[in-house]
């Protein structure tokens, strides 16, 4: 530590006190010394126009946070954004590890405060803002304190593998590289750890971006999520259905917000570490398979609208699991081999009964298991608990394997049956949308992993319906109600809608 530095910046009044009007502030605290850092900034035209601080706890945090401070008093918004906790470490000389803390409370403020002001509407572009220039003062010349002479893009970075190697690649090719990670969920029931949009996971990403001296900005979008997707999974469940919301968290929530962001800070494109691709015809851009059919994402970006394609990419579309993890291995990334989540990023830790007792009241209800003629076969507690297509844990025997064919959410009845009496060659979808003409579909995709069946949709024309009939070549069993169906023409994801029966 240089402790004439740190003397300096302990005695520093400044910038100390309260928030500007219309500033944008962050605050953390919880450390075990109780300590709290608070910043407050301004921001015009992409850069800081003011900032304030105030503490509480101990000196190195006081120090800490009014040196960070100073440091970004007039920086652009990409250099803020750049600053990690060893940076601000660093403005101190270094700490003592009881008190790095410090470093790591102020940071935290910091990120806090610029993702205050990523869920505003501001524009947040540096090449904009007045006096940037080759001779402009920045923290990184590097990063977005100059007017730029190459692409910027956005990355999602979520913290995992797949992510990184996308930043990684950009990079590698030149381009100025800005990280948005979307924050979604936060519930003391949730293992943080192994969700992909926790406040564990924005720390990860963080981190990640860091590393690759990449800025970061955090997205908060819990809110928008609780009540487009997670109360949309609740109410499904609770009237019989089975949905997927990671393809309405896509389609509807989490890329659009991105997107809109990535603009505001003068990025072209958003690009994300999804296994897929996007193939044009003379319509514009339509979704398609990735290269790596075992992990090929495609059906969970389903739902994605054509025109925000335009301003998307796929950076690891040619590329295998296998591939992504030598490369970042190759690189020395820290997360190499961090396995993938596989849990929804709300139920992860956590069981899906418990999680819709507390969250939408569906509580354990006694009632019948019944064959196709109505016989009581046995009890079950709760139709919420059964999925079509479920083969075990149904709590009845028969003389064969038996399947959930049906659930009556009014009823409270599961209804079982044979595999035979599970299969259909009709499937009918709610909220369709198509992309292009009906009769361009000639195979669809009913889950995720399943592998694609023949079908037809008829002549249906392009945009919304509110019902469509799929015509299947072949039986499939397990078409749950709340789905979605895929509508495809070859490899290419031309519309999609919800299974109702």
């Amino acid at each position: 530590m240089d402790r004439e530095l740190f003397d300096h910046f302990l005695r520093d009044e400044t910038r100390r006190g309260p928030a500007p009007d219309d500033a944008f502030t962050g605050a953390a605290g919880g450390a075990a010394c109780g300590d709290l850092s608070r910043l407050s900034l301004t921001i015009d035209g992409g850069r800081i126009a003011e900032v304030t601080f105030d503490t509480e706890g101990c000196g190195a945090t006081r120090a800490a946070t009014a040196a960070l401070a100073e440091t970004i008093d007039g920086a652009t918004v990409l250099e803020a954004a750049s600053i990690s906790i060893d940076d601000t470490e660093a403005l101190l000389g270094g700490l003592q590890p009881a008190k790095r803390h410090a470093a790591q409370l102020a940071t935290d403020a910091l990120h806090r405060a610029l993702s205050a002001a990523a869920a505003s509407s501001l524009p947040l572009d540096p090449s904009t803002a007045p006096g940037v220039g080759p001779d402009s003062p920045n923290l990184n010349a590097s990063e977005g304190g100059r007017v730029r002479s190459h692409e910027r893009v956005a990355v999602a970075v979520s913290g995992g593998v797949d992510s990184a190697v996308a930043a990684l690649l950009e990079r590698e090719r030149g381009a100025d590289v800005v990280a948005i990670t979307v924050k979604l969920w936060a519930d003391p029931e949730t293992d943080g750890t192994k969700a992909c949009c926790s406040p564990e996971a924005v720390l990860g990403a963080r981190a990640v971006a860091h590393s690759l001296d990449i800025p970061h900005f955090t997205l908060d979008l819990e809110a928008d999520f609780r009540r487009r997707v997670v109360d949309r999974f609740v109410n499904g469940y609770a009237e019989g259905q089975t949905p997927n919301p990671c393809i309405l968290c896509n389609g509807e929530v989490r890329l659009a917000a991105m997107l809109d962001l990535a603009e505001r800070l003068g990025a072209t494109r958003l690009l994300t570490g999804h296994y897929a691709r996007i193939a044009w015809d003379s319509d514009g851009p339509l979704l398609a398979t990735g290269a790596d059919a075992a992990k090929d994402q495609s059906y969970m970006l389903a739902a994605l609208p054509p025109e925000l394609l335009a301003r998307l990419g796929f950076p690891l579309t040619d590329m295998t699991k296998d591939e992504v993890r030598a490369v970042a291995a190759r690189h020395g990334l820290a997360v190499a081999k961090k396995p993938e989540s596989q849990d929804l990023c709300f139920l992860a830790g956590q069981g899906k009964t418990g999680f819709l007792r507390r969250h939408g009241n569906l509580v354990d209800r006694e009632g019948a298991v019944v064959d196709r003629s109505g016989r009581t076969l046995g009890r079950h507690r709760g139709h919420h608990n059964f999925t079509v297509g479920q083969r075990r844990g149904i709590g009845v025997s028969l003389n064969e394997p038996g399947y959930v064919v049906a659930t009556d959410a009014v009823a409270n009845t599961v209804t079982v049956g044979s595999r035979e009496e599970l299969e259909t060659r009709r499937i009918w979808v709610r909220d369709a949308v198509l992309h292009r003409d009906g009769s361009r579909v000639d195979n669809v995709r009913l889950r995720y992993h399943s592998a694609t069946l023949p079908a037809t949709v008829g002549t249906a024309a392009p945009g919304r319906h509110d019902a469509l009939e799929l015509q299947l070549e072949e039986p499939f069993t397990a078409a749950s109600p709340g789905q979605t169906a895929v509508l495809m023409d070859g490899e290419t994801i031309v519309g999609h809608g919800t299974i109702t029966r």
